[in-house]
């Protein structure tokens, strides 16, 4: 006789509540599911480029697929393409870097989440942005780290208080996170800010995650790298990959920089988690550094140009105000003359006009008032995107 099922209780373990998500997933989500009943959605929610990824680089995967680049690999990387960032990056920043203090990883929020898993006990400080790139307090929280939010306001084009963040750093703070440029607002720190920021630091042995990723997406003048600051390079966390700068977001391969003692540590989670980066997409990234740039320069220029007609757009809508960002494909215009909260208007935004859009709390308490749009579309489509926005705030507003 067959006894009869039982629907058990799932008992998860309390560090669970303490995850949080990135809610840009759950909005496309959201969005799809109106198309499939035929609605007519404008995607400005997510934040990957549109554009393909350079013809160069597929041919360099189809290549190494045909060849036999498809079983494991080392932990920590190729060989050949460790030592091809740690060219890359000596060029880039400034510094000596060595192909030891390289670890290759599927995307870029493994560095983050390793980086958390191995540095921070429970109660220690992390200094991070806000708003900022949701995934880091959820690690912080994760973990069983303090997530201390640094404000990053409007009124200094969203560059972080280099003033403040000096305020902010105890005894207890063992990291501080940077972004530049930066997801959600597109700010970017200047050199001069990065400097003070090391020098707020001085002597500590606080360690920095430099959050890199949109580098090479910078409008004007040249991003400059705490990492590049004489006595930092130890004490810092590169962050960086392939998914913003060469359109490989499916491919799944990031990178982290740092002292080679630590790269050991950070490789042994990867050993633990998942194994290793796929060849074939590794040897895709050897070629997209090695390679042809112009396809990165012209990326670059037309996001520059859709995020410069997207913000003119905003700033003639009622309700709307919008700074031109510095870098990276996001524009976060202030709503607060609105009068509508920013998860309200956003979901307003998706339900009633039909464009997916972020609230500015999906990146942090001090992202109420914000919105975030993605310009990873077509100028067609992001004036279509305007026109339906500035018709909803006519019968709304």
């Amino acid at each position: 006789m067959i006894a009869p099922s039982v629907q058990h209780e799932l008992r998860l373990a309390s560090r669970m509540s303490r995850l949080g998500t990135e809610t840009a997933f759950e909005v496309l989500n959201k969005a799809r599911a109106l198309e499939r009943l035929g609605r007519s959605i404008i995607h400005l929610e997510i934040g990957e480029p549109d554009f393909d990824t350079p013809e160069n680089v597929v041919e360099a995967a189809v290549v190494a697929l045909r060849n036999g680049w498809t079983h494991y690999g080392p932990s920590a990387g190729l060989p050949e393409l460790r030592q091809t960032i740690a060219d890359y990056v000596s060029r880039t920043r400034g510094v000596a870097v060595m192909p030891d203090e390289v670890v290759v990883v599927p995307g870029g929020k493994p560095i983050m989440f390793f980086t958390m898993l191995a540095l921070i006990e429970e109660g220690d400080e992390v200094i991070y942005p806000n708003p900022g790139f949701p995934i880091y307090e959820s690690m912080i929280n994760y973990v069983g780290g303090k997530a201390v939010p640094i404000q990053l306001r409007e009124e200094r084009d969203f560059a972080m208080d280099v003033d403040e963040l000096a305020g902010l750093i105890t005894d207890r703070t063992r990291l501080i996170i940077l972004n530049s440029p930066q997801n959600p607002t597109g700010g970017v720190l200047p050199r001069r800010d990065i400097e003070r920021t090391a020098a707020a630091i001085g002597d500590r042995n606080i360690m920095v995650l430099s959050d890199e990723i949109y580098s090479r997406l910078q409008f004007e003048g040249e991003p400059f790298s705490i990492m590049s600051v004489p006595g930092m390079q130890e004490r810092t966390i590169l962050l960086d990959g392939f998914s913003k700068t060469y359109a490989m977001t499916g491919w799944r391969i990031g990178y982290g920089v740092m002292r080679p003692d630590l790269a050991a540590q950070i490789t042994r989670l990867m050993t633990n988690s998942n194994s290793c980066t796929a060849s074939f997409t590794q040897m895709a990234g050897i070629e997209a550094l090695r390679g042809d740039q112009s396809p990165v320069g012209r990326m670059r220029a037309e996001f520059e140009r859709r995020s410069r007609a997207f913000v003119d757009g905003l700033n003639r809508i009622k309700g709307f105000s919008c700074r031109m960002p510095k870098g990276a494909f996001y524009v976060f215009p202030n709503i607060a003359a609105t009068g509508w909260d920013s998860k309200r208007l956003a979901d307003a935004l998706l339900d009633q006009a039909g464009v997916a859009a972020l609230s500015g709390t999906a990146f942090g308490r001090f992202g109420e008032g914000y919105l975030r749009f993605s310009v990873a579309n077509s100028l067609e489509k992001l004036e279509e995107a305007l026109g339906r926005i500035e018709q909803w705030t006519k019968q709304n507003l």
